[in-house]
């Protein structure tokens, strides 16, 4: 059999040396790459909610505007309808692009509406940093809606 060596031990000196410098690697390593993980699903929250708001903006506008009874009112309405889903999300409206379409001449029976709507989904925490007009992914919803025949 082979024998062994024996290491000696660390002086208790050397081992007080060290003593709670883990915990700390461990927080600021936690920190650092926990950070950017947050952001990250923040991030996707915002795009997502901005992506129901242009769902519920195009099919608000769209009703509404098929709804009302002639295209300059029905125009004002429709904008209205998809400020006010915007606003129900927490985002600013002024920021949305709205576009209606006809198939026909608009509001005659049996033609369809068509509402598009399009934002710019901007960063978290962005608006805070001066400069900052960086919107990374753009969002955008169409609805379509028939005028009633005999309504």
């Amino acid at each position: 059999m082979g024998t062994w060596a024996s290491t000696p031990l660390p002086a208790a000196e050397e081992c007080d040396a060290e003593e709670g410098s883990a915990v700390v690697e461990f927080i600021f390593l936690g920190l650092l790459l926990l950070v950017p993980v947050i952001y990250l699903i923040v991030t996707a929250g915002q795009v997502q909610g901005a992506s129901f708001a242009a769902v519920g903006a195009a099919e608000s506008a769209a009703k509404v505007y098929v709804a009302a009874g002639d295209p300059v009112r029905a125009e004002q309405q429709a904008r209205a309808a998809a400020e006010l889903a915007f606003t129900d999300f927490g985002f600013e409206p002024e920021a949305m692009l709205l576009e209606i379409a006809c198939s026909a001449q608009c509001l005659t029976p049996g033609s369809t509406v068509t509402a598009e709507v399009r934002f710019d989904v901007p960063l978290p925490l962005a608006p805070g940093i001066p400069g900052m007009e960086f919107a990374p992914v753009t969002v955008d919803s169409a609805a379509t809606q028939m005028v009633e025949r005999y309504g």
